[in-house]
């Protein structure tokens, strides 16, 4: 049914289910504790619907996914970089049977590469991603999970099959955060199950403790808050041996799962789990001492006050998001994590009522990221929200990014 509400704002979809389960707004509000006025004006535009938690709320009354109130996943479109091989091929390879039983022995047409290739090519990937090159990721995940897999599966039990079960749970572990950008979070899940297992084949406490953070993201999109908070003290805990001296991967690691975990708190409506999530990351951001990218984690005190933003306008505390999100200085960080920042800075802005200020903010992101824009919810949602609201004529500027970011037919956003 997804399909059908492609083009609805959150608000209107929420409307849209509600017709479909023969509700009445009473109902609605009754169930979610609100007043039959708040309904209605979120299913008429009239007021913003911009919190996950609440929408997980809705989604609940609703007997319906997260995702179908987010109108998730989001069509991908081909590109230079991703060619016409997107989505379904990168599905068809995670769920591939030979993968995962005794019966044909994986992919065994391929011959498996050297670690010292594999590992470029892991990189090569990963510094894609972290550019904001969506396409190009999607596009070459399968091949890179098959030679992936020859590796692990053609080593042996010699030191190279540990790297290279290392190197598939790293492959993984993109695929599933790769995935969750894109909106697919079932997908995701089953990649980060798989990273997970090759990690732990490793023995490597730390490349396992990196995958369980992709499962805390996956369950955050799945709108599963409070069990992604409880995974995030679980695997803090398992960590916990290794933080007596530990090596920069590790705290970047830690610092980053328990940054993940401030983000699902937030969600969960826990304030107080978020400070502390956050105090803890910000002493591990200091250990570290400087802004880094071990394990490609991007973490450091930038990426500590980056979330700091997003998990106050979560909490709808929007005076932080508004005080704090323009000032950072986000210009060493991967694309990435820059332009997720300023899609959350213009989040922030459109709330507190400066449309302008948000529109020249997500621009500008475009710019810097198109894929990036097109497909995050935020984004969207922003956009077919300021178009639906407009009074008077629209600018050309926000018509012609609606277009670009195919929430809008031409016609209706003439």
């Amino acid at each position: 049914m997804r399909g059908m509400t492609t083009h609805l704002t959150i608000g209107e979809r929420v409307g849209w289910y509600r017709r479909r389960r023969g509700m009445s707004q009473e109902v609605l509000a009754g169930l979610i504790g609100r007043t039959v006025d708040w309904v209605s004006k979120i299913e008429n535009n009239r007021a913003e619907l911009d919190r996950l938690s609440v929408i997980k709320s809705l989604a609940d009354a609703l007997d319906v996914s997260l995702g179908d109130l987010l109108a998730e996943p989001s069509f991908m479109e081909w590109t230079p970089d991703s060619g016409a091989r997107t989505i379904p091929v990168l599905r068809a390879a995670l769920m591939n049977y030979r993968l995962i039983t005794p019966f044909g022995g994986g992919q065994p047409s391929i011959d498996a590469p050297t670690i010292e290739t594999l590992n470029r090519e892991v990189s090569d990937l990963w510094t894609a991603f972290q550019a904001a090159r969506f396409g190009y990721v999607i596009g070459r995940l399968p091949t890179l999970l098959g030679r992936t897999l020859a590796a692990a599966d053609q080593s042996g039990v010699s030191g190279a099959a540990v790297e290279a079960q290392g190197l598939l749970g790293l492959t993984y572990q993109l695929a599933a955060v790769q995935l969750t950008k894109v909106g697919e979070v079932e997908l995701a899940w089953i990649a980060a199950d798989r990273g997970l297992i090759a990690a732990r084949e490793t023995g490597d406490p730390v490349a396992t403790a990196s995958l369980f953070r992709s499962v805390v993201h996956a369950l955050l999109s799945t709108g599963r808050f409070h069990d992604a908070v409880r995974l995030t003290e679980d695997t803090a805990a398992y960590l916990q041996p290794s933080l007596s001296r530990p090596s920069a991967g590790v705290l970047s690691v830690y610092g980053t799962l328990l940054l993940a975990g401030s983000m699902a708190a937030a969600r969960a409506n826990d304030a107080g789990t978020v400070r502390a999530f956050l105090t803890e990351a910000d002493d591990a951001a200091r250990r570290l001492g400087s802004d880094a990218n071990h394990l490609w984690t991007a973490f450091g005190p930038t990426n500590v006050a980056i979330h700091r933003v997003a998990t106050a306008a979560e909490l709808g505390d929007l005076q932080v998001a508004i005080d704090l999100g323009p000032r950072i200085d986000v210009s060493a960080m991967p694309m990435e994590r820059r332009v997720r920042h300023a899609i959350e800075v213009a989040r922030a802005y459109s709330a507190w009522n400066r449309v302008d200020d948000a529109l020249s903010t997500l621009l500008d992101a475009e710019r810097m990221a198109p894929e990036q824009v097109r497909y995050h919810v935020i984004s969207r949602q922003l956009v077919l929200g300021w178009i639906r609201c407009q009074r008077g004529p629209r600018p050309q500027a926000l018509v012609d990014l609606s277009r670009r970011l195919n929430v809008l037919s031409s016609a209706s956003a003439g």
